[in-house]
């Protein structure tokens, strides 16, 4: 406390603030970047701060590559791409345990070549969708979705920009040859083994159970809709459990019409045939999803005589007005699309579905419809007699699917262009944004609503925080204390030097704990007369391995409020998976790199 005090009241109230923070996470439901943006503006009016360095975190390369990585993905959000990874990589488990190995491996593979922040945001709506196709909680997914990247990071030099960081501050400071792209790979591949396995033998105890999005099917709409499957699509020869048709929560497939005749009670290993007519009766997210499946379209073939591509559309749930000049006539007999340029694509009465095939069906007033329209229909129809509800379902549109490989070469690109190390990873994803604009993979209003503003904020002030604690000396203070415990014991002093640098990250960011901690590791190496390579390994391992805190790492921020999580579910799970890391590092990394 002496030497807190010594420091001056600079660093008390920065301690202070990030004392209060952790306390506001970790017992409050106020949103994380509320906490963040207030204690940084707090160290700002105070004057521990300057307000270049308050606001340095906006301009960091790290937390631009996360915003526009938005961008990107939103690119294979738009085309379906994102189904077809989720369908294609990750397939159709059997259980929950099965579900995390099917994600952890391939997710920490692709982290070790890639910067695991990218392979994060092409993750989360994939498995967003696959989760939900397969009845899936994902809260029980998007924690091992981060951990795994984390740990496939430490595999080699590019996996992280710490690994970056620490070996371009080794060769600096000693003229050492550094690391080489590999090298790494004789701890990080330990280090994934060990993750993956803890996640699966404690997942089930420690992984939070949150309400699945879909609870409460009982009491709401069912709306009856008809799709037909595309001659020669994906689909054709699929049976109706792989094609994923019996996942979607609250769906039932009713019947197939196929060549004139009817399928009814459907089995789930009938394969489907080009132009078979499937009939639906379910709730309203999923009568959604079935308008994203590549090689579904709407039975009505009235859609594709709509102005205007697809993708400037929208759906829209519409209720009849008893004033409505199409009450008594059924769907096929109406002209609805001529009087509203809009086209009924699923119908609902009184909540429930209607035993007929939506040509069939006469109108009453009472029905809800959901359409598929331009977005002027909202605007115009508002008002109008013939309605008694107009409303435009969110952000929902048709998808582009024939565009889904374009967008898939695209990021491949990306990923090869930033890998090649032809581009640094923000200039690789600002081309690969643009290409996505440029190809239409999406559109420029849908790329300016991607970005997660909460994470980004969130990324952003941290790092204010972080340079708070580096200015005023807190974090080397508390640094060399554990340092100084160590009394001259190498093995124990790599310990400390993990826990020291795993403390500084789970407070601040792993990049800032990581240039605190390389300098003390660097001079206790030299003092002790050792090889300094095992305690830059430790630094580096240390610095990526923030499992514990959801701020400590930018992919734990990212799954943080798409998963509905606590601050304390990652201090639950991630403090003894912190813990195990840290003694397989400090017992393996002196064996591979002698001191």
């Amino acid at each position: 406390m002496a030497d807190l005090l010594a420091l001056g009241w600079p660093a008390v109230l920065t301690l202070s603030v990030v004392i209060l923070c952790f306390l506001l996470f970790a017992c409050t439901r106020i949103a994380p970047d509320l906490v963040t943006s207030a204690g940084l503006t707090l160290l700002l009016v105070t004057g521990v701060l300057t307000p270049g360095e308050a606001l340095a975190g906006f301009s960091n390369p790290g937390m631009l590559t996360v915003a526009v990585l938005y961008v990107v993905v939103s690119g294979l959000t738009e085309t379906g791409a994102v189904g077809w990874i989720s369908q294609s990589l990750l397939g159709r488990p059997h259980g929950e345990a099965r579900a995390q190995l099917r994600l952890m491996l391939p997710v920490a593979g692709l982290s070790a070549f890639l910067n695991n922040t990218p392979v994060v945001a092409i993750f989360i709506p994939a498995v967003v969708d696959w989760a939900r196709r397969n009845g899936l909680q994902l809260s029980k997914l998007l924690i091992p979705l981060s951990y795994a990247s984390i740990a496939g990071g430490t595999c080699t030099l590019i996996g992280t920009s710490t690994n970056l960081v620490i070996n371009g501050l080794y060769v600096e400071r000693t003229g050492a040859a550094g690391f080489g792209l590999f090298e790494l790979a004789w701890i990080g591949v330990p280090l994934i083994a060990a993750v993956v396995i803890f996640v699966l033998l404690t997942g089930r105890w420690l992984l939070p159970m949150r309400a699945p999005a879909a609870a409460g099917f009982e009491d709401v709409r069912r709306y009856t809709v008809e799709m037909l499957v595309e001659s020669g699509s994906a689909l054709v020869g699929k049976s109706i459990e792989q094609a994923g048709l019996r996942q979607l929560p609250g769906l039932f497939l009713v019947e197939i019409e196929r060549q004139g005749r009817s399928i009814p009670a459907v089995s789930s290993q009938e394969p489907l045939y080009g132009n078979d007519r499937l009939v639906f009766a379910g709730v309203i997210d999923s009568v959604m999803d079935l308008q994203r499946i590549r090689g579904l379209v709407p039975a009505t073939n009235q859609v594709f005589k709509l102005g205007g591509p697809r993708q400037d559309r929208c759906f829209v749930e519409a209720v009849l007005s008893n004033k409505c000049p199409f009450i008594g006539l059924t769907v096929r007999e109406g002209r609805f699309r001529t009087r509203y340029n809009a086209v009924i694509i699923a119908l609902s009465r009184n909540g429930e579905r209607v035993q007929s095939k939506i040509g069939d069906i006469a109108l009453q007033a009472g029905d809800t419809l959901l359409l598929e329209s331009r977005p002027e229909f909202v605007v115009q129809q508002r008002d109008s007699r013939d309605f008694l509800v107009v409303s435009q379902l969110g952000d929902q549109h048709p998808l582009q699917h024939q565009r889904a490989p374009v967008a898939i070469a695209i990021v491949s690109a990306m990923v090869a262009l930033a890998g090649l190390g032809l581009f640094s990873m923000l200039e690789a994803a600002l081309l690969a944004a643009g290409a996505m604009l440029i190809t239409r993979c999406t559109a420029g209003h849908i790329a300016r609503r991607a970005p997660d503003w909460q994470v980004l904020v969130v990324i952003a002030t941290s790092f204010g925080i972080g340079a708070a604690l580096e200015k005023t000396g807190v974090a080397t203070l508390l640094a060399d204390s554990l340092i100084g415990l160590a009394q001259g014991d190498a093995w124990l002093s790599l310990a400390l030097v993990f826990v020291a640098t795993a403390f500084l990250t789970a407070l601040a960011t792993n990049n800032v704990a990581a240039v605190l901690a390389f300098p003390i590791a660097l001079d206790t190496a030299v003092q002790m007369g050792v090889d300094p390579t095992a305690f830059m390994v430790v630094v580096m391992v240390a610095a990526s391995a923030s499992f514990a805190t959801p701020i400590g790492y930018q992919t734990n921020l990212m799954v943080f409020s798409v998963g509905g999580y606590r601050f304390a579910d990652f201090v639950r799970v991630g403090t003894p998976l912190t813990a195990l890391v840290g003694m397989i590092t400090v017992l393996l990394v002196p064996l591979i790199w002698p001191l």
